[in-house]
């Protein structure tokens, strides 16, 4: 990959992890929220361009039947957000696609919200598949209420008193995504299409932007109601307000994202890996600034872990992450008094930590230091992260001979070619899309012989393709060999187009029994959405925060200065 120059206070070459240690599963399940993470990535940018999110109709009755919209101005460019608000059904309410009603329905348009695209949303939203979105639409949104947090947070308000934290802290939420559609789908605008410098060009921009909607919504929402209730309601606090976040969940389909974007899945770890190269190489002092930065953000990272209420079935505790991170701030205290790490004198403080830490700590604990070092080479990081350009199209270098792809099969993809893939637990899995719900699913090949396998077998894909190759002359042109092996068509030009990069598949085969679902549902959820406390199920679902601590529209206009994310339980 290619690393920025390093400045003075920077050794010469900062050293990114392999990819042999990033990409395995486990580890990618470890990674946690940082600067580069999608939801943390677009609050940084609306804070420093201060967006200007106004609601400009609220038109609901006291049962939560009616229309909202907002408008979100930035610099150059104005966008709209239209909701539909709907009264909890507690029969056709549900999260997934094949749903008939949800608490809310919504879309976020380019431009202000004429009578024209109200009312055509308001239309063909409901409808879903059948449904179209008008020219301008980037996205189509659903969200239900978490009814007993809701109701609660409703009724303290309407009672003219707060919420408990107590019991907010429960949940986190008072809204779920159930879904956010987008990049051509229902007829919305394509993402490729707005280009770098739209707005909402980023990674993820537009969907995170409408999560951030749903979150204000959420929170308007049960303060209008709690004062069509009664005369004497009150507001939500700010510091409520703003611990108030969006739920969201999450399931088997993004293990078909990852594999469908590795170009997008390995620039964002390269940034993510050569930020944090950046800042191991930092040469400081004790008394450097930096060193109590680190310290700052590290205290607040475990206040937020002990107060974490989550049940995690399959990955640590936070009462255990907060006991190694203990560890760190221990370690990082000894450098701030005496200028040494481990007894030892260094001026590579943050690369010794993180060198002894590694095995140390915990996968979640070690990848949260990383993740906060990154805050310590803010600039760099913003630039790994802008100059991600990650289309999704695959080309065949037709001029390749046989001889240099397997040349490169060899050296690039030794792990695959090294997976047993003839034992019985090598296929126990298919991968296939239920017919019922609508969603994928993953199960025993023999309980579902007839099933069409939507996943993709990198491990089996290879192997069967170096065979091939390894029967053909050395000399023959990729395309020749292509003429006469088509079915190698995808994985070649895949192979070809990845060349030299590192963090783009996750080294398992995901139809072998020892694969874990959840550990690349994580990877999405956490590292590359920034979502907070994710609680998981059965090795599968996934649930958590967004926007958890997030700075309020108030707060943006105000001109926000903090650290927003961690937050602590509100002392009201």
């Amino acid at each position: 990959m290619t690393v920025m120059t390093a400045t003075s206070e920077q050794v010469a070459t900062p050293r990114p992890r392999p990819g042999q240690e990033v990409m395995k599963t486990s580890r990618l399940a470890a990674i946690q929220p940082s600067r580069l993470s999608g939801t943390r990535a677009l609050m940084n940018k609306m804070i420093r361009e201060r967006w200007d999110i106004s609601n400009v109709l609220f038109d609901v009755d006291e049962n939560a039947e009616g229309i909202v919209v907002y408008s979100i101005k930035v610099p150059d460019q104005e966008f709209s957000f239209i909701g539909f608000s709907r009264p909890p059904s507690r029969t056709a309410r549900t999260g997934r696609i094949i749903g008939q009603a949800w608490d809310m329905m919504g879309a976020l348009i380019e431009g202000p919200a004429t009578e024209i695209e109200i009312e055509t949303a308001r239309r063909e939203i409901p409808k879903l598949y059948t449904g179209r979105a008008t020219a301008g639409t980037l996205i189509w949104c659903r969200s239900n209420r978490s009814m007993r947090v809701f109701d609660q947070t409703l009724e303290a308000l309407a009672d003219g008193r707060q919420p408990s934290v107590a019991d907010l802290s429960k949940v986190c939420y008072l809204m779920r995504n159930t879904g956010l559609d987008g990049n051509g789908t229902f007829g919305t605008r394509s993402f490729p299409s707005l280009g770098a410098r739209h707005a909402l060009g980023g990674v993820l921009q537009a969907q995170l932007l409408t999560a951030y909607l749903m979150r204000e919504f959420s929170c308007d929402l049960v303060e209008h109601l709690a004062a069509k209730k009664s005369e004497t309601a009150v507001r939500l606090d700010p510091q409520l307000r703003r611990y108030i976040g969006v739920g969201n969940g999450s399931a088997l389909g993004l293990i078909f994202f990852v594999h469908k974007h590795p170009r997008l899945i390995d620039g964002l770890l390269s940034a993510r890996e050569g930020a944090i190269a950046m800042a191991r190489a930092l040469k400081l002092d004790a008394s450097d600034p930096r060193v109590a930065r680190l310290l700052e953000l590290l205290r607040q990272a475990i206040v937020f872990r002990k107060q974490d209420q989550m049940v995690y079935e399959t990955f640590a505790s936070s009462a255990e992450v907060a006991a190694d991170l203990e560890k760190v701030v221990a370690a990082l205290g000894e450098f701030r008094r005496s200028g040494t790490v481990f007894g030892r004198t260094t001026d590579l403080p943050f690369d010794v930590l993180a060198a002894e830490f590694e095995t140390g700590l915990l996968p979640e604990a070690f990848e949260t230091f990383l993740s906060l070092l990154i805050e310590l080479v803010p600039e760099e990081a913003d630039r790994l992260l802008a100059a991600i350009d990650a289309p999704d199209e695959f080309s065949v270098a037709p001029a390749e001979t046989v001889e240099q792809l397997m040349a490169l099969v060899h050296d690039e993809y030794r792990w695959a070619l090294d997976t047993d893939m003839g034992g019985p637990e090598a296929y126990k899995y298919v991968w296939y899309k239920s017919e019922t719900a609508e969603e994928p699913r993953r199960g025993a090949r023999d309980e579902v012989p007839d099933a069409l396998d939507l996943g993709l077998d990198v491990c089996g894909g290879i192997q069967s393709l170096f065979a091939d190759l390894g029967r053909a002359e050395g000399s023959l042109s990729i395309a020749r060999f292509l003429m006469k092996h088509p079915e190698h068509r995808y994985m070649v030009a895949r192979i070809q187009s990845l060349r030299g990069r590192d963090y783009h598949t996750p080294r398992a085969n995901i139809n072998a029994e020892a694969f874990v679902p959840i550990d690349l549902v994580r990877l999405m959820n956490v590292g590359v959405h920034g979502i907070d406390k994710t609680r998981d199920f059965l090795s599968r679902n996934l649930r958590g925060v967004l926007y958890h601590g997030a700075p309020t529209p108030d707060d943006l206009r105000a001109g926000y200065t903090g650290t927003w994310y961690c937050p602590a339980e509100p002392v009201l």
